[in-house]
């Protein structure tokens, strides 16, 4: 079945937003890319004001940078910012952890699992960028078996920053070795030993940031407008790769709302 093409400014709007987060997040619109408003109004036929709005909710979770520009740019975080970002995901990463073993159910196994498998199929075809980005989704599918849609929120947040922070300071993705630490902490969660479960995670978290520590910007891959439409027909012809939809048992979902 071909992909259903937007037809309504808001549906419009909404595929330049997932199709610009995606570019973003794999590295093929890399820190410092210019976004100018007139290009995107063109690229995918909204007004001036959608586009406005579109990046404004990239600027809200910190991957595009508006600030006192014209021209809206990827964000490019300071290594002092970088170092700030990864502090906040570690307590964050630790705290949804304690959560899931907390309220862990076995279908829990599965959806992680599951999304582990589209990692290591990714990294098998050779495709680096979105090994790389659904290595980062893994954590928020962690945070959303949380039940908790605050701690989802934040922890979305600065897994996407240390997307941009990998794109700017890092050395390329490791997809063997972040997959069989991701075993290895489903493993540990499935088992519901919280002290093994808090050590992985930690350490998973000290080689994520070791990673970034050599300044290296990824090379782009195109200009902005291959870029964008390969990324709009992605979004708009498969979910795959998009955050998993996971049912999170009503109680969990009580607890986290009392």
């Amino acid at each position: 079945m071909p992909p259903r093409t937007p037809s309504t400014p808001a549906q419009k709007a909404e595929l330049a937003f997932k199709a610009m987060h995606r570019a973003i997040l794999e590295q093929a619109l890399v820190p410092g890319t210019r976004l100018p408003e007139d290009q995107l109004c063109s690229q995918f036929g909204v007004s001036r004001t959608l586009v406005r709005a579109v990046l404004g909710r990239l600027a809200a979770q910190g991957l595009v940078d508006t600030g006192n520009k014209r021209t809206a740019t990827v964000a490019q975080p300071s290594l002092e910012e970088a170092r700030a970002v990864f502090e906040v995901r570690r307590g964050l990463e630790a705290q949804a952890v304690a959560l899931v073993i907390e309220r862990w159910q076995p279908a829990m196994g599965a959806v992680l699992e599951g999304h582990v498998r589209e990692e290591e199929l990714a990294a098998r075809e050779g495709r680096v960028p979105v090994s790389a980005r659904l290595a980062g989704e893994f954590h928020t599918t962690i945070a959303q078996l949380t039940g908790n849609p605050l701690l989802q929120r934040y922890l979305s947040e600065v897994v996407t920053r240390c997307s941009l922070v990998l794109a700017v300071y890092g050395r390329p993705h490791q997809a063997d070795c972040a997959c069989t630490e991701h075993h290895a902490l489903i493993e540990a969660l499935r088992s519901r030993d919280a002290v093994r479960a808090a050590s992985l995670m930690a350490e998973h978290m000290d080689n994520i940031e070791r990673r970034a520590l050599l300044p290296q910007v990824a090379a782009g891959d195109g200009d902005l407008a291959s870029v964008l439409s390969r990324y709009a027909g992605a979004v708009a012809s498969t979910t795959a790769g998009v955050p998993l939809k996971v049912r999170v048992p009503a109680a969990a979902r009580r607890r986290a709302a009392g």
